[in-house]
């Protein structure tokens, strides 16, 4: 498809209304009718099965995107140069592990990846792609660009995983010349299926080897462990300001989970509070903090709980009670946090699956898929065929400051009708929207380019072979889709 919508600026009108651009993308044949350097959109090829995307953006303004089509059958990459205006498929990172002989190939499954801004190589850029094997770990690194990859397919020092994060150390020429990782140094989050511990194991040479390997819940909180959902990894960066504050590298890795030990002996606790792992020395050691305690009849182990990290070293992690959204803020690099404030609001009256991109001091874009059906007490999954989705992109351009609000405007068009179900493989409901997407901003304007799930039959643009009026809705449409934002605030 490629649409343009209109929205709802609220304070963006300064700049104008945001407005967005929405297609899809082409995955290599036999999973899309495209094949290496297809660019999207402008051609019949523009099509793909792939679904639950990752998105970022390096430091020169290229925005990545990675999308999977299914444990054995391979992850599909995107490229723009142009603020996400158009996408070029560029090679699978994974393909490589069609022939490999090693048992823990091939990837396909989970995605995620991350970018590494070299400050010892000017416009140096390494991009990193990982994909689940449920035996391990497919870590898939490109020094070119994403032109080509080198796989990894032993990326998890502890084998047998699941949900995997990735997050590299981007962080920029240090003028006070202290010491740097960027470009080389790339972590992996996730859980190991024996113990459901969240493990963080950290390469030091661009994901050829990962040597390093620490636990994300520390010693005190050991109850967490096999009572938690995990959620996204991040890594702080080298800030400058003028005041001379200077930022750091810290290791963040958020979750959900029960509240103490106590409730580890239950057997229905609810996940009612969201965690945060703190390590200062590089991901060896983790503190955890409570971000938020939530009603004991709360779950925020929905899909995914999210952290963020400004130029300022500012935190923000955004939650969903399956209903409402929340964010909360840190300016003490995790230690304390703000309490919740709620991010959506009419017609998103149910907001779910949230991701978050933060920019310069205080500015935050967060979205997630919402719908104007509401309905207490029922569980998404359950929502009846007149609940219409989109992808929402929120806006709020002071997040540090107590008393700010959102902006609030719908990315997509309807994306999906009905029932979605959160519950991973588990599933009994429908998972066309799967688990999550993504946000990325161009660094030069602050606009916005999300990537998306999306199950319709889109008339006059490309669908896939098999996706029809008829079958609109259904697992036969599902592809991965774009919405970038041509207009409006950004949040550089």
């Amino acid at each position: 498809m490629a649409v343009a919508l209109t929205g709802p600026g609220g304070p963006a009108a300064a700049t104008g209304a945001a407005t967005f651009s929405n297609f899809s993308l082409a995955g290599i044949a036999p999973n899309g009718g495209g094949a290496v350097g297809t660019s999207c959109p402008g051609s019949p090829k523009c099509t793909n099965i792939a679904a639950e995307p990752a998105i970022r953006a390096d430091e020169q303004g290229n925005i990545y995107a990675s999308s999977e089509n299914g444990l054995g059958a391979g992850t599909e990459a995107w490229k723009s140069t142009d603020g996400g205006r158009h996408y070029v498929t560029l090679p699978s990172p994974n393909a490589g592990s069609q022939s490999n002989t090693t048992g823990f190939a091939p990837g396909g499954g989970d995605t995620d990846l991350a970018v590494g801004d070299d400050p010892g190589k000017s416009g140096a850029v390494s991009v990193f792609v990982a994909s689940l094997s449920l035996a391990n770990v497919d870590v898939s690194s490109s020094t070119d660009r994403g032109n080509s990859f080198a796989l990894n397919p032993v990326g998890a020092l502890i084998p047998g995983d699941d949900r995997e994060w990735i997050a590299a150390d981007d962080s920029h020429q240090n003028p006070l010349g202290l010491p740097t990782e960027g470009g080389n140094k790339v972590c992996l989050s996730y859980h190991d299926v024996a113990t459901d511990n969240i493990d963080v194991n950290c390469s030091y040479d661009g994901a050829k080897t990962f040597t390093q390997l620490g636990d994300a819940i520390d010693t005190s909180h050991a109850y967490l462990i096999d009572n938690n959902a995990i959620g996204n990894l991040a890594i702080g960066r080298d800030v400058y300001e003028g005041d001379g504050t200077h930022g750091n590298h810290n290791i963040y890795q958020v979750f959900s989970g029960i509240g103490n030990a106590q409730e580890a002996i239950g057997t229905s606790e609810h996940f009612h509070v969201v965690w945060i792992g703190v390590s200062k020395d590089g991901g060896q050691t983790f503190t955890d903090y409570p971000v938020y305690r939530g009603p004991k009849t709360t779950d925020y182990g929905h899909q995914f709980v999210n952290v963020s990290v400004d130029r300022k070293g500012n935190l923000y992690v955004v939650y969903s009670d399956d209903h409402n959204l929340y964010y909360s803020y840190s300016t003490t690099q995790g230690t304390s946090w703000s309490p919740p404030i709620r991010v959506n609001k009419a017609p998103a009256n149910t907001a779910i699956e949230p991701w978050s991109v933060a920019g310069s001091n205080g500015k935050l874009d967060v979205v997630y898929y919402g719908t104007s059906y509401y309905q207490a007490g029922t569980a998404p999954d359950n929502y009846p065929a007149t609940a219409q989705w989109h992808a929402y992109l929120a806006q709020n351009l002071t997040a540090t400051t107590p008393g700010s609000s959102f902006t609030q405007v719908a990315a997509s068009p309807v994306n999906h009708t009905g029932g979605v179900c959160e519950s991973g493989v588990g599933c009994t409901g429908n998972r066309d929207l799967f688990d999550d997407f993504g946000v990325a901003v161009t660094p030069s304007t602050g606009l916005a380019s999300i990537v998306y799930s999306d199950d319709q039959y889109h008339a006059g643009n490309p669908n896939t072979p098999g996706c029809t009026p008829a079958t609109t809705d259904t697992s036969s449409c599902n592809h991965t889709a774009i919405a970038t934002q041509l207009t409006g605030a950004g949040v550089s």
